[in-house]
């Protein structure tokens, strides 16, 4: 049975402007200056040998940029990407036909590939290192194997959580690299290059508040931008000012630092329930209601980097900044050294 898909013109459009945002080229995407130097080497060199790419890994939080980079690869090597998933790749049958889709040189771009299946990540190891792979036929005593030899490509894996990755299939990329949050005047040039293909009347002041209040992501600076460029609208003259990017970030319960609601909210538990902690995650997730997961991997890198977080064998612990930040003060706070008032779950 064939699947239906229901869009809109609006859906497209948002598609549209999506795809414009992301930079082609390795000079129009700033920041992350580390790794597209060597990616530029990596690139220029198996280009003037006319190999194919070797394959390589891109790790790191949400939203900085790993699947753009994809696409700026396969575009300065000059060769096609096709794109998955994890999570869609269940059976062996699904990355076969991945696979055996693709022409000499061409990219394969996995997101999330943490998420394999086993049996699928399996069968990964003989197609990277010897391009062929082995599919079953058929079950029981008449089943057989059939060899499937595929044309020579680049896997190009990215992934937030590289330490879920295997051993085997990690120490199979020829080259590993991570991304890491962008400074604020990076995140002003991604800013001011977003505004401009959305039209947007935006002053240096303005671009540089967005950037400073988002978290180091570029995703949400130009998530952020879209919402200021509608407050400007409505509130203002359509001109994003710093006035009216604060005032606009603000309504969002996004403070000068970049905390949202939910950020504030962790902490805030973390201080007030469990006397500034050691918590552990499972318990920290039952209190405030959010899945421990998504804090794992959403909110607590933000805060531990910035220094408002850390996690001990214990649980996690509200820093001294954090209790400087959100003004509370710190009464029944145990002493170092003293017992957790929970069960720490040491995850």
């Amino acid at each position: 049975m064939s699947e239906r898909f229901i869009t809109s013109t609006l859906n497209r459009k948002d598609e549209e402007a999506e795809k414009t945002l992301r930079p082609q080229q390795f000079a129009a995407f700033p920041g992350q200056d580390k790794v597209k130097e060597r990616l530029e080497v990596y690139v220029s060199a198996a280009k003037s040998r006319n190999e194919p790419l070797g394959h390589l890994l891109l790790s790191g939080p949400p939203g900085l940029g790993k699947t753009t980079l994809a696409y700026i690869i396969a575009n300065e090597k000059g060769c096609s990407i096709k794109t998955s998933s994890g999570p869609v790749i269940e059976k062996p049958g699904d990355l076969a036909g991945l696979l055996t889709s693709l022409n000499e040189g061409d990219i394969l771009f996995i997101d999330e590939i943490h998420r394999l299946n086993t049996a699928v990540e399996e069968y990964l190891y003989s197609a990277m290192e010897d391009f062929f792979i082995d599919i079953m036929i058929d079950q029981g005593p008449g089943a057989r194997s059939v060899r499937l030899n595929i044309p020579r490509f680049t896997l190009l894996g990215a992934t937030t959580r590289q330490g879920l990755l295997s051993a085997p299939l990690r120490t199979r990329f020829s080259l590993s690299l991570r991304l890491d949050y962008y400074a604020p005047e990076d995140l002003q040039q991604i800013v001011e290059r977003s505004a401009d293909i959305l039209q947007v009347k935006i002053e240096p002041e303005g671009a540089y508040e967005i950037a400073r209040r988002s978290r180091g992501t570029p995703r949400i600076a130009n998530n952020l931008l879209r919402w200021t460029r509608d407050y400007a609208q409505v509130k203002a003259e359509g001109v994003v000012t710093q006035e009216i990017a604060s005032k606009a970030l603000t309504m969002l319960d996004i403070d000068d630092c970049g905390l949202d609601e939910m950020d504030k909210r962790i902490l805030e538990t973390i201080m007030e329930r469990f006397h500034g902690g050691p918590v552990g995650l499972n318990s920290l997730s039952v209190a405030i209601g959010e899945e421990a997961d998504t804090i794992e991997d959403v909110y607590e890198p933000y805060l531990i980097q910035e220094g408002y977080m850390m996690r001990t064998a214990q649980g996690r612990i509200a820093t001294e900044k954090a209790w400087s930040l959100l003004g509370i003060t710190p009464r029944g706070r145990r002493k170092p050294g003293a017992p957790p008032s929970d069960t720490p779950d040491l995850l």
